[in-house]
């Protein structure tokens, strides 16, 4: 558990979990930043987005930051995340998946909850651009189910001093039956048509540019209609796109609750008790953590939410906590 002065407390009239989670979404202020765009081209030809924000130093701690399903460098955790980080002097780098940074990727393959390849890319080339900065890392959600998942693979190389995961689904599988219950499902409405939206948009473009091949790929996905699971998605989408056998398969092989035992990197993991996309029989035991691993578990906050101070007036719980545990880490001797 949190020591106290760690301790989240919910708004006066936000203590409901899915108040907590539609907070963002719906009701936040945009945060408006500056910053900079960067192409990050891939081996296989295709591409990820960077969007920086913060000093242009080459000494200045630098932050990687993962957004979750079908969200981007501009959700609001993301850029309320980078704007923190500038306050206190910090450079930061938000990472757009394949195809979320409002423009089709170029292959048929898709972002998903496993694709620490991917992350992988990105820390070698923000290694390589600052090599004199400290480097950290933080993943919302999807974003910090793939961190862990890297965090685990790469054990000591990681090339990370340290990272923070918020709302993680663990468990893939068993958050895809928690999504299917009760007023979850109407994330899981909204997931669904977010991420057929991702898939036509991408056939299109590929029918626009007449990547004949991309598109056969495409369509032997077969009619996208019917689909109401993420059981249904992953199945017949995620996973063939992908190279896993099917749905239990993705989620068996890019579950990050198989991976903690094997970070190497010291790692803050801040979940709610009460995260409406995940049972509390998904979160790990404590025999399942590695000793690098510092394991937040706040009885409220929602998914991605831990809104606080009042309606009125909201605090951004995360936008405090992640800042300072870095900072206090970079402090630490190497």
């Amino acid at each position: 558990m949190p020591t106290p002065s760690d301790r989240f407390t919910p708004a006066f009239g936000l203590g409901n979990p899915h108040l907590q989670t539609l907070w963002g979404p719906l009701w936040r202020k945009t945060t408006h930043l500056e910053r900079q765009r960067e192409r990050l081209w891939l081996d296989d030809g295709d591409f990820l987005d960077l969007d920086w924000h913060g000093p242009h130093s080459a000494t200045a701690p630098l932050v990687l930051v993962l957004h979750g399903l079908t969200g981007s460098s501009n959700s609001p955790y993301v850029a309320g995340l980078q704007k923190a980080l500038a306050n206190q002097g910090w450079a930061s780098a938000a990472l757009n998946w394949r195809g979320c940074s409002g423009e089709p990727n170029l292959l048929p393959r898709s972002y998903h909850s496993g694709a620490s390849e991917d992350l992988a890319a990105a820390i070698d080339h923000l290694r390589s651009k600052r090599p004199l900065a400290p480097l950290f890392a933080v993943g919302y959600s999807l974003g910090g189910n793939v961190l862990l998942k890297h965090l685990g693979e790469s054990g000591s190389a990681s090339q990370l001093q340290g990272a923070v995961a918020v709302s993680v689904p663990f468990r893939l599988d068993q958050c895809a039956d928690r999504i299917g219950q009760g007023f979850s499902k109407v994330y899981q409405a909204h997931f669904m048509r977010e991420m057929l939206a991702y898939i036509k948009d991408k056939q299109r473009q590929f029918q626009h540019d007449g990547r004949h091949e991309g598109l056969a790929v495409l369509e032997r996905l077969g009619p996208l209609e019917k689909m109401r699971t993420f059981w249904d998605f992953d199945g017949r989408v995620t996973a063939p796109l992908n190279g896993f056998a099917d749905a239990q398969d993705y989620y068996r092989r890019a579950s990050s609750r198989y991976f903690l035992g094997e970070i190497r990197t010291q790692t803050l993991i801040i979940q709610a008790a009460d995260d409406p996309f995940v049972f509390p029989h998904s979160l790990p035991e404590a025999r399942e953590l590695s000793g690098s691993i510092h394991f937040e578990l706040q009885a409220k906050g929602g998914h991605v939410g831990f809104v606080d101070g009042s309606v009125k007036t909201p605090g951004y719980y995360l936008e405090r906590r992640i800042p300072q545990w870095l900072s206090d880490l970079g402090d630490e001797p190497r």
